[in-house]
């Protein structure tokens, strides 16, 4: 994947060092030895910066403190979000969609990063949710079989449900569940618009890759259009879309702002994710195949401690002396950056960076704070889970209409 719309970027680093890239697309995220740079990233996919006028605006509109995620800027571009807020403000309504490919058994606590902030938009702006569960695109990627993608739909859909997600106003659905009538309507009209070369451009496929790739793209582009969903949003078809994701999700939604204008639809917003790292790093990836690069949702207590304590790599001086003289650097200290995710108090958080940056704090003490956020955290979500049933996955799955969405 080389093109430069992929997110493909050279930085230079200086005489006689070589050149590092950085990768983000939806497939392959990368870095170089400093981490994603988000303002290249910003300046180069075209998105804008999310600042902190928006957010006062949130708080304004809404009436309650903006999400966490929201305050440290952990989402942090957006596309058109302000316009979303300027139809919210005239008493205008709008819709979000998220997803997820459901490509193993158990979340890590980077997928929740999604699910979390979006209940808290379809709380703050009582406003309904459709949540897309790609097997298709699982199945077109991965060595898994039809059988097993749409499985795996349903136990990552449990998940998603354990988050709170309200039945009343969310509808969860599978592509291979649910893709036809004016879904496909819709993704033919995507399709004919967008040439090989401009998916080659955005995508970066290449002649190797098979047909059920390049049809991909539009699948993920229509849950953008209310018509899509004609047993929720019949008559609606100018309805907006607000589309919360991480970053590098935004090549797929470039080409469904390009389309839409074309085919008679508005053009979706987008408000954009930082990466969650590895437990090893910002420049390593959370992988299936490595249980120990992330938490996962299933993880025990004695799981998580063990993880955190062995594997969340330090910003911390190689000893007690050197620590208290030098302190941490906090650019590269994976458990303040969970923290950053997790701990809802801000005074505590301050408090913390502060004292570890300075060395007063140890790397040991905020291990120990982070062991406590996480394990509370995942407990909570387990009991969740293991109250949702496969009753209730048929009841967000189900294809009806929500009369009380928008109340």
């Amino acid at each position: 994947m080389a093109a430069t719309e992929q997110g493909v970027e050279a930085v230079r680093k200086g005489e006689g060092e070589e050149e590092e890239e950085q990768v983000v697309n939806p497939w392959e995220v990368s870095a170089g030895k400093g981490g994603i740079d988000y303002d290249k990233l910003v300046d180069q996919f075209g998105c804008q910066r999310l600042d902190a006028a928006l957010v006062d605006r949130v708080a304004r509109l809404t009436g309650r403190q903006p999400h966490c995620f929201l305050r440290r800027g952990l989402f942090f571009a957006h596309r058109d979000f302000n316009d979303i807020l300027d139809l919210y403000e005239k008493g205008e309504k709008f819709y979000l969609y998220t997803g997820r490919g459901p490509s193993s058994e158990a979340l890590h606590l980077g997928h929740l990063v999604p699910f979390m902030f979006t209940k808290y938009l379809q709380e703050a702006f009582k406003v309904p949710l459709v949540i897309q569960l790609t097997d298709d695109e699982k199945f077109y990627w991965k060595d898994l079989t039809v059988e097993e993608t749409k499985r795996l739909a349903r136990e990552n859909a449990k998940d998603i449900i354990a988050c709170g997600f309200d039945v009343e106003r969310t509808f969860i659905f599978s592509d291979f569940g649910y893709i036809g009538g004016a879904f496909y309507e819709n993704m033919a009209r995507v399709a004919k618009c967008v040439t090989k070369n401009k998916a080659v451009g955005i995508f970066g496929f290449s002649s190797e890759d098979h047909l059920g790739k390049y049809s991909f793209p539009p699948v993920q582009a229509v849950p953008s259009f209310p018509s899509s969903f004609p047993h929720l949003f019949a008559g609606q078809d100018q309805l907006r879309c607000l589309i919360p994701c991480a970053i590098d999700q935004d090549p797929y939604f470039r080409m469904t702002r390009d389309v839409a204008p074309r085919i008679g639809y508005q053009k979706p917003s987008l408000i954009e994710s930082r990466f969650f790292p590895a437990l090893q790093g910002e420049n390593t990836k959370m992988s299936a195949s490595d249980a120990n690069s992330a938490i996962y949702v299933t993880d025990s207590a004695k799981e998580i401690k063990t993880k955190v304590n062995k594997y969340a790599f330090s910003g911390g001086q190689d000893s007690i002396e050197l620590h208290r003289q030098l302190g941490a650097n906090l650019d590269v200290d994976v458990p303040i950056k969970y923290l950053n995710f997790f701990l809802e108090d801000d005074d505590e958080l301050e408090h913390i960076k502060k004292e570890y940056k300075e060395g007063r704090m140890l790397t040991g003490e905020v291990k120990q704070r982070l062991i406590t956020v996480l394990s509370e955290m995942v407990a909570r979500h387990q009991r969740a889970r293991a109250l949702v049933t496969e009753e209730m996955v048929d009841a967000f799955m189900a294809v009806r209409p929500l009369p009380n969405m928008f109340c």
